[in-house]
């Protein structure tokens, strides 16, 4: 990926940091994008620089406001020259019954999980359109596929990412780029360690009895999926080898879609 350019959303941590990371890795210039403290994020920058040899600037949009998620991909364009790979990452979640979702919650989540990702893709089709080469990666959710109670924005979000995608591949299926959705169910985050954390103090149980209690609910592997092995998946999807990989909702859930 030496020469290309590459924006993720929501990258400062998390699954957002793995797949970051295993761009640079591959050779790809980035553009992050987060919130997070200053010094950190300038420290992060800087050691993704340094350890990959790849240009790294930080995008500071706050992707619930329109212009930004536009400006990010503008921004990008003009400090590193184009953008080749889009992979919107960025999200949030807010857990109520249907009938007690309060309507600001509803409004930002679907403004973070949907309309920032139809935003940012509107903004980077014109130019690899125009080179006739892209890769737009969505992280979906195993709740773009299915649902769960008590999430109905989050699972109404992500069910709309998985269409979106279908229709960015169909429109753009006779050229060179790709659109693609990955729906991880259970990933080790520093927010998912929080929830199990949670877990065990509220229920007195072991970190690893806490772990397989969360798991076992929905992931039958009892695994989690790592930031890693979505950043490997994402350069993958990225190569030459994945040019036939178009409009499809890849689960990687340990076996939760399976049931």
């Amino acid at each position: 990926m030496k020469g290309k350019v590459a924006v993720v959303t929501g990258s400062t941590s998390g699954i957002g940091l793995g797949i970051a990371r295993a761009l640079g890795a591959a050779g790809a210039d980035l553009v992050i994008n987060g919130f997070g403290e200053a010094a950190a994020i300038e420290k992060l920058r800087k050691e993704l620089a340094s350890t990959h040899g790849v240009r790294v600037v930080f995008g500071a949009a706050d992707l619930s406001k329109p212009a930004d998620a536009t400006a990010l991909i503008e921004n990008a364009t003009r400090e590193l020259g184009r953008v080749d790979v889009l992979v919107n990452n960025a999200g949030i979640q807010h857990v109520s019954p249907v009938h007690e979702f309060p309507f600001d919650k509803w409004d930002a989540v679907i403004a973070i999980n949907l309309t920032a990702v139809f935003l940012t893709t509107r903004a980077a089709l014109p130019q690899m359109l125009k080179r006739n080469w892209g890769r737009i990666i969505n992280i979906a959710s195993v709740h773009g596929l299915v649902a769960s109670v008590d999430k109905s924005a989050y699972v109404a979000s992500k069910h709309g990412v998985v269409g979106l995608t279908k229709v960015v591949a169909l429109e753009t299926a006779t050229t060179g780029i790709t659109c693609n959705a990955i729906c991880p169910g259970w990933v080790l985050t520093p927010l998912v360690q929080k929830q199990i954390d949670a877990l065990a103090a509220r229920e007195k149980l072991s970190p690893d009895d806490a772990k397989v209690k969360l798991l076992g609910e929905k992931q039958p592997s009892l695994e989690f999926t790592t930031p890693e092995q979505l950043g490997a998946l994402t350069a993958f999807l990225c190569s030459d080898a994945a040019a036939q990989l178009n409009g499809v909702a890849l689960p990687v859930d340990g076996g939760w879609t399976a049931r």
